[in-house]
């Protein structure tokens, strides 16, 4: 499968929540969005820098509580942004592991988004 673009699908609950954690406070924005009617579960894609989520709120395209590991150029960069944010309270810190470090960003729905950069980060 050359060039095979893997995009994975995170469970959401209706409601404000999910723009406010993914566009509000991670910075992703919406690309697009789609219901077949106004009142029914909403499936949309976000994108930021390079990655690509789908989020839906159907009941059976995903399940609460996955993780998904997103490799980031500057992590502390990310980590300081975060951190200043008023959207959520947050204090997220750097996992330094020996395949390189991570920060672990839990959502409103029970997902775990870890931000990955490989080898070690200098502070």
């Amino acid at each position: 499968m050359p060039d095979a673009v893997v995009i994975p699908i995170l469970r959401t609950f209706p409601g404000p929540e999910a723009l406010r954690f993914y566009v509000d406070f991670l910075g992703f924005r919406v690309d697009w969005e789609h219901t077949f009617e106004p009142g029914l579960p909403i499936y949309r894609q976000v994108s930021r820098a390079g990655a690509v989520l789908h989020l839906s709120e159907h009941h059976g395209d995903a399940t609460p509580g996955s993780a998904v590991r997103i490799e980031v150029d500057d992590l502390i960069a990310l980590q300081r942004e975060l951190e200043v944010s008023p959207v959520y309270p947050l204090r997220i810190g750097i996992d330094h592991q020996p395949w390189g470090d991570d920060l672990d960003v839990p959502d409103p729905f029970g997902n775990r988004l870890v931000f990955h950069a490989p080898g070690a980060v200098v502070q």
